[in-house]
């Protein structure tokens, strides 16, 4: 478990149980009220008491949160942005993916060949 999250495959109700007692931390770090940071992010008092409780929310409300605390930035850079490397870019002849393809699982029952 690193910062109260278990490491591999949280649920989503650790995670929001999570973020939410770190916003709400976070927020009585910079010793401001539930009313005006709802009133801030333009969500209801009630939304920010469901998030800080870890309860359900939209990703609307979270996301209105996040920036009102200044945080956007931070979870822009939690997903990296996969920009196309220039050799991927001359093997697909100029195009990025557009969609993913499972990938071929040979069968252990086909014998092996050289090609």
């Amino acid at each position: 478990m690193a910062n109260g999250v278990p490491r591999r495959n949280p649920t989503s109700r650790v995670l929001r149980t999570e973020l939410g007692r770190r916003l709400a931390k976070l927020r009585l770090a910079r010793n401001i009220t539930q009313s005006a940071l709802a009133e801030d992010a333009g969500i209801a008092p009630r939304t920010l008491r469901r998030i800080e409780a870890g309860q359900p929310s939209s990703l609307d409300s979270v996301l209105r949160l996040a920036s009102a605390l200044g945080l956007a930035d931070g979870l822009l850079n939690a997903v990296p942005s996969q920009e196309i490397r220039p050799i991927e870019r001359v093997d697909s002849g100029g195009r990025e993916r557009r969609r993913a393809r499972p990938r071929k699982i040979r069968s252990r029952e086909e014998p092996w060949s050289w090609a």
